[in-house]
């Protein structure tokens, strides 16, 4: 969809961190993380929200939501992940997408309160990507 800013990361016209690209879906970190090493994850064809991804697509993509859920606490030094998908209400790009946070315990965050940051330089935010596509193996 042209006028979708993640089928344009998914092509490869508009930059972003990348930390994964397989068939499955690509993984960018998100540029208002919740912690850094917070990675987003989108299948490559565009659906809006999860109740519309094609069955046959369901265990490919959860498989590598899996992976980098796995691969982030080791990159990011972080004890476990907060895993979430929005449908519609809280979607701010209407293309499913999951995030992939790292926790830390006593790390702020409580319930669905999601205090953004922003990395310091693209330096600090491309060497999260690197890290975290490391830990991917």
């Amino acid at each position: 969809m042209p006028d979708c800013l993640f089928c344009s990361i998914v092509a490869g016209t508009v930059p972003a961190f990348r930390v994964v690209d397989t068939p499955d879906g690509v993984g960018f970190l998100d540029i208002r993380p919740v912690f850094k090493g917070h990675v987003l994850l989108v299948p490559r064809p565009h659906v809006s929200q999860l109740t519309e991804l094609p069955a046959e697509l369901l265990p490919g993509y959860f498989a590598l939501v899996r992976r980098v859920a796995a691969a982030v606490p080791a990159a990011c030094g972080a004890k476990g992940t907060f895993v979430a998908i929005n449908n519609v209400v809280s979607q701010s790009v209407p293309h499913l997408h999951t995030h992939v946070v790292p926790r830390t315990k006593g790390d702020g965050l409580r319930g669905f309160f999601w205090p953004r940051t922003r990395y310091g330089s693209d330096e600090e935010a491309q060497s999260y990507a690197d890290r975290i596509a490391e830990s991917l193996g």
